[in-house]
């Protein structure tokens, strides 16, 4: 039987305390031990005063065996276990047995939820753990495959000329590769304090997240690998993918590190457009003064659901038929939020853009600029 230091000091102190006001001349505490194959059994753990000596289980005090005026028991139960038992002998009660059965009675019910608690976390540990370990199993299977990709790209590569039109493809599958290694090694890295963008941060990513001591990476650094994925899902679904034109100053800036949540978002919102909008519906990513759009030329989200999509849980009508969780939107909200950012949902992709569809959806990331690009925005006088 594993117990804690804490659960033995605060169950000895519990103990002392009532012994000490008088509520029991003599105090022990059994728990409950359980082994394999054989009877439950009632083992000492505490006991006050801590100077008498006590067999080590209720099975080995003949004492006990018969019935006595002075002894009372009080079962220390946790939902629809019972951990243990705890004994109080007093001679004497002076007038007081009703008060002191209560404070006894709330002494066994504290300790059984502690104890119960305690159980629990030993359980929950022990499955993490084990999970942890099948993790650890299936990154290490997970990386063979992975080279053996890479290696058999490369060696395609290496046969296609310079000119050849097939060799973009092998050289984005490199590159979804090198992606893919990315999430290997944060799932191998899971539970550390070094995956974590900031200490506080308790939001989950979406995409393996970038370590604290990465170089900084700029906004067009981070976009460039989701619309390529994108340009070529559109292309196996028969869309039309319209790419950005040109790329603002502001997206070729170095930011910290932990602004690659922006990839976070917009992958997000990227995923959301080629899931829900209609099959052969356009699409694409706009960018303009410090904001990020991904648009569709699909039917509108109602105007009657426009706030609610943001809420964890909540889908809109027109997805209903589809799978998803409606946790989407509502994480890529908070995590812009916590960049000091906004997402709203435009009216019409036009009215960012007059050179964008005049029907559909557009949801707008819109970002603060760096410490390094305010002086530029606002100049000294």
């Amino acid at each position: 039987m594993h117990l804690s230091d804490q659960f033995l000091a605060l169950a000895q102190q519990h103990l002392n305390a009532l012994s000490a006001d008088g509520a029991a001349d003599r105090l022990a505490l059994y728990l409950t031990e359980r082994q394999e194959g054989s009877t439950p059994s009632l083992t000492l753990v505490a006991q006050s005063p801590e100077g008498v000596a006590l067999p080590d289980s209720i099975a080995q005090d003949p004492s006990l065996r018969s019935s006595a005026p002075e002894r009372r028991w009080y079962p220390l139960r946790y939902r629809s276990l019972l951990l243990g038992v705890l004994r109080a002998e007093q001679s004497e009660d002076g007038g007081q047995a009703a008060a002191h059965n209560r404070r006894l009675q709330t002494c066994a019910e504290t300790l059984a939820c502690i104890r119960g608690l305690e159980l629990e976390q030993n359980r929950l540990n022990g499955q993490l753990d084990a999970q942890r370990q099948q993790l650890s199993v299936m990154v290490h299977q997970l990386r063979n495959p992975l080279t053996a990709l890479r290696t058999y790209a490369q060696l395609l590569l290496r046969r296609l000329g310079p000119d050849d039109q097939q060799r973009p493809l092998v050289e984005n599958l490199i590159r979804e590769q090198v992606e893919l290694d990315r999430y290997v090694t944060s799932l191998d890295r899971i539970g550390r304090e070094e995956l974590r963008l900031e200490p506080e941060n308790a939001t989950p990513l979406l995409l393996p997240p970038v370590p604290a001591d990465a170089p900084d990476l700029t906004i067009a650094d981070l976009l460039r690998p989701l619309i390529d994925r994108a340009a070529a899902t559109a292309a196996l679904q028969g869309r039309l993918w319209r790419a950005p034109q040109q790329w603002p100053r502001w997206t070729q800036t170095p930011r910290p590190a932990a602004d690659a949540v922006t990839a976070e978002i917009v992958a997000n919102l990227l995923e959301n457009a080629f899931r829900y909008s209609p099959n052969g519906c356009d699409l694409g990513l706009y960018l303009h003064d410090h904001g990020v759009c991904v648009w569709d030329a699909g039917p509108p989200i109602p105007d009657s659901e426009r706030e609610q999509i943001f809420l964890k849980g909540v889908r809109g009508s027109s997805s209903s038929e589809r799978a998803g969780s409606g946790l989407g939107l509502a994480l890529a909200q908070t995590l812009a939020r916590q960049r000091g950012g906004q997402l709203e949902l435009l009216r019409t992709p036009a009215d960012l853009d007059h050179s964008l569809p005049n029907q559909g959806n557009a949801f707008l990331l819109s970002l603060p600029p760096t410490p390094q690009e305010t002086p530029a925005l606002n100049p000294p006088a």
